[in-house]
């Protein structure tokens, strides 16, 4: 009995840590597995038999590949904004002391906190009093992504710049380095991997938003909101197909740069 207490003490964390990803990771496999499918009927919702039609017609719907186009611009967009003017405000936030700091650092926090259904009401309210409802639309759906996308691209980089050390950049201004130079050559590479990871997590919140979008598209259909209207009249295979899509093509960027830091930690 002792020793069966010890194993279990010894693997608890272990094996907590992988029911924890299985239990994460197990929607994802079966999206996978299903774009295989070939459905009796419109809903692919259970197994059938093998087929490559979906992967060989994949926006065989010409509406769903619409949006998915619609939803990928707006998120490039709202991930490149988002992710300068959150850049520049962290670095306002870290390296600066003025008054009103204390207040604004609590509230971003407040797009994070506050439901989106709220927020999405809100946004409506705004556009609506401003340029009209029959404005809502492509700008409205980009504005509002870049609003609840700012907060985490600033808590993010924050994190990465409280975490590095300023003696770096001194060094630098010790070697006659100027202050361009200093930002170039050291703290950019440094800050760089908190960037990418706020610019991913913009792109993949403003890919993925249903709530706040569904409030301020107007006549447009992003995505989400294809995948929603779907569920209720069809559920093509197609749909798995591109979520299989997007999970191997972020799987490919995390292992391309797992290589390029081994890399780079081989070389040092």
């Amino acid at each position: 009995m002792s020793k069966a207490l010890a194993w279990v003490r010894e693997h608890i964390l272990l094996t907590v840590t992988v029911l924890v990803f299985v239990f994460m990771l197990a929607p994802n496999a079966v999206i996978l597995w299903m774009s295989f499918n070939s459905p009796a009927g419109k809903y692919n919702y259970t197994w059938n038999k093998f087929s490559l039609d979906a992967w060989a017609h994949p926006c065989a719907n010409s509406e769903m590949c619409n949006s998915l186009s619609l939803s990928l611009q707006i998120g490039a967009i709202a991930t490149v904004i988002s992710t300068i003017l959150g850049t520049m405000i962290a670095f306002a936030m870290v390296r600066h002391r003025f008054k009103a700091r204390s207040g604004i650092n609590s509230l971003l926090f407040l797009p994070m906190a506050a439901p989106e259904v709220v927020m999405g009401a809100t946004l409506t309210a705004l556009f609506f009093n401003t340029i009209g409802p029959g404005s809502l639309g492509f700008w409205t759906i980009t504005i509002a992504h870049i609003m609840f996308c700012l907060s985490y691209v600033v808590v993010t980089v924050k994190s990465r710049l409280a975490g590095m050390d300023p003696m770096l950049e001194r060094a630098a201004q010790d070697l006659y380095a100027t202050p361009l130079q200093t930002f170039r050559k050291v703290t950019l590479p440094l800050v760089a991997p908190g960037i990418a990871a706020a610019a991913l997590l913009a792109f993949a919140l403003s890919v993925d938003d249903y709530i706040i979008t569904a409030f301020t598209a107007g006549q447009l259909e992003t995505f989400p909101m294809f995948i929603w209207g779907s569920v209720q009249r069809s559920y093509p295979a197609q749909i798995d197909v591109i979520g299989s899509i997007m999970l191997l093509g972020t799987m490919a960027v995390i292992a391309f740069s797992q290589i390029l830091n081994r890399a780079r930690t081989a070389r040092r």
